[in-house]
């Protein structure tokens, strides 16, 4: 049991916490590809999904959809295309952009992964619903950061008197 200083604490490391939580996570599941004698990177999951459901995407496309920086899936994509999984085309209708597209590779390799990624998703909910439904606390903590983000809270803690007194 912890006490409550240590609770304390913990919520003060928020972000060390969601760090080893998320890194334990991917652990496990790159423990589950090699398991079916698959390397593959966590990273990847969420362009091929969306590649897998949606078909070609941008790379803004990506980002938008999975709320992460261009940067992060330009990143991706190359390790992606490494790895001889996703290619890029001219996009039909703009000539500056090209699109994502998976190769016959790339689709055959989520074939395989059908059902590890869906033992993936029951043992998710499964972990979910023990823990009280975390992926709503997580929603919450997603729309709370969305009204102010950490940066300004912080700020705004350093430029109140109050800080200046400790």
């Amino acid at each position: 049991m912890t006490s409550s200083r240590s609770k304390k604490m913990n919520k003060a490391a928020l972000g060390a916490r969601l760090r080893r939580l998320s890194e334990a996570v991917d652990r496990d599941a790159t423990r589950a590809y090699a398991q079916m004698g698959v390397r593959f990177e966590q990273r990847w999951f969420g362009v091929l999904n969306q590649l897998a459901r949606n078909g070609p995407m941008t790379v803004s496309e990506l980002a938008a959809a999975l709320r992460i920086t261009r940067a992060s899936v330009s990143q991706t994509r190359q390790s992606l295309e490494d790895a001889g999984i996703v290619d890029t085309e001219d996009h039909p209708s703009d000539a500056r952009q090209r699109h994502l597209v998976l190769t016959d590779a790339g689709s055959k390799l989520i074939r395989r992964l059908k059902s590890l990624w869906q033992a993936m998703d029951d043992a998710a909910m499964e972990v979910d619903a023990e823990a009280g439904d975390v992926v709503a606390a997580l929603d919450r903590l997603d729309e709370a950061l969305a009204r102010q983000s950490m940066f300004d809270r912080i700020v705004g803690k350093l430029s109140s008197p109050r800080s200046h007194d400790k």
